[in-house]
């Protein structure tokens, strides 16, 4: 009979189990946060012996991953354990977000703690995407600069793209007027130029909902919280699934796409080239239109907040009418799924109050009888749930699993 089963690799060698427990210790340390970790909590959290843990802390110490301060004080019998924390300086990550009214740039510590943030707002539509590719990496030189200058050195770039990305590319962004753009190689070749004699960074890309759906688990307060959905609303409506923790990608990592689910098969056209789909109706623009707002972008979608905020009768209707919408598709995709919650995100967070009751009333005929209104289910997203520190947070993920690997040599 043929089996299905992956054959055995070799036995790990000495080195190897090392470099796997150095990367369980001083993620250990970094989940447990600042100045909470001392080397026998780390052994019980870890399972190994606490001289073992000594000696992998040590290498920690003197590659520069781990700072020790002070003492803690765990109220129990014995000494005082001395408190460990993830250096505040050595490598980082750098995240690369491309929107179509906006780039921002973002480098996180070894901790995830956002230390640079650049953000300009750029309408990208329309511009040829190797022009918009080179903005971005101006902007992304800057940021570089001002990261060395706190003793950061960003190991990786990741860029969070709108649409569907893949294989380095972006397949389509039709908010973008993309189609097969190899946005990893334009990006890299164009930081290069920005910083010349410089080592090139590896680039990675991903889309960007689902980057904004890891910055939501990773750093958003989801508390137990492992399997949702997560919608972003900006020019497009951008959607992640994320199940036990991991990104749920699909066969072709384009899963996510809930924009472009259609709703009225006779709706107007959407540039995706289908009719009705969910972003004609729940999208920035929609939004905006639908509410009586000329413009796009920062201002417009803030004058929108405002008018609701007012009791402006168009906007609080043009916002009620986009729940409903949302929550049509999402009760179709929650009956699928079976999430333990749905976070919106962007435009939507700060249009929560008046998004959640028509929202929720379409959830409420979920087959499970479990999302009934105001049942906590559906929820806005963090402030700390941007796709661009998601971006460079991933980065950081290589470096955590083996910090052998992005270990600066010492001085000669």
């Amino acid at each position: 009979m043929k089996s299905n089963l992956t054959p055995l690799g070799p036995k790990a060698d000495k080195d190897t189990v090392r470099r796997s427990n150095l990367s369980l210790v001083l993620r250990a340390v970094r989940d447990e946060g600042e100045g909470e970790a001392t080397r026998a909590g780390v052994a019980a959290r870890v399972g190994l012996t606490r001289a073992a843990v000594s000696s992998l802390v040590e290498q920690l110490l003197e590659s520069g991953f781990l700072t020790e301060s002070g003492k803690t004080f765990s109220g129990q019998a014995g000494r005082p354990g001395t408190a460990l924390k993830t250096a505040r300086t050595g490598p980082a990550g750098l995240g690369v977000e491309i929107n179509i009214d906006y780039v921002s740039v973002c480098v996180v510590d070894l901790a995830g703690t956002g230390r640079v943030r650049l953000t300009e707002h750029l309408d990208n539509r329309g511009t040829p995407p190797a022009e918009v590719l080179a903005r971005a990496a101006r902007i992304a030189a800057r940021t570089l600069d001002s990261a060395r200058e706190q003793e950061l050195y960003p190991v990786g770039v990741a860029l969070a793209l709108p649409g569907l990305v893949s294989g380095g590319a972006v397949r389509q962004a039709p908010n973008l007027g993309w189609n097969q753009v190899p946005a990893e190689e334009l990006f890299a070749a164009a930081l290069t130029a920005e910083h010349p004699g410089h080592q090139a960074l590896p680039v990675r890309s991903e889309n960007e909902a689902n980057l904004a759906a890891l910055a939501e688990l990773w750093f958003g307060g989801l508390e137990r919280i492992r399997t949702f959905l997560y919608l972003t609303g900006e020019i497009g409506v951008g959607g992640a699934v994320v199940i036990d923790g991991e990104l749920l990608r699909g066969a072709h990592g384009f899963a996510g796409e809930i924009g472009h689910v259609v709703v009225d098969a006779q709706g107007p056209r959407c540039r995706c080239g289908s009719r009705g789909c969910l972003e004609q109706y729940a999208g920035q623009a929609a939004l905006l239109r639908a509410a009586g707002i000329d413009g796009a972008g920062g201002l417009a979608v803030t004058e929108l907040e405002q008018r609701v905020r007012a009791g402006d009768e168009r906007a609080v209707a043009a916002v009620a009418e986009a729940g409903r919408m949302l929550g049509r598709v999402l009760s179709g995709a929650v009956n699928l799924l079976d999430p333990d919650a749905v976070v919106l995100g962007g435009v939507y967070r700060n249009l929560m109050p008046w998004l959640a009751a028509p929202a929720g009333e379409e959830l409420g005929r979920v087959v499970s009888g479990l999302w009934s209104p105001g049942g906590g289910r559906l929820r806005a997203s963090s402030v700390a749930g941007d796709a661009a520190r998601g971006a460079a947070a991933l980065v950081m993920t290589d470096v955590l699993a083996d910090p052998v690997a992005y270990a600066r040599p010492a001085p000669a």
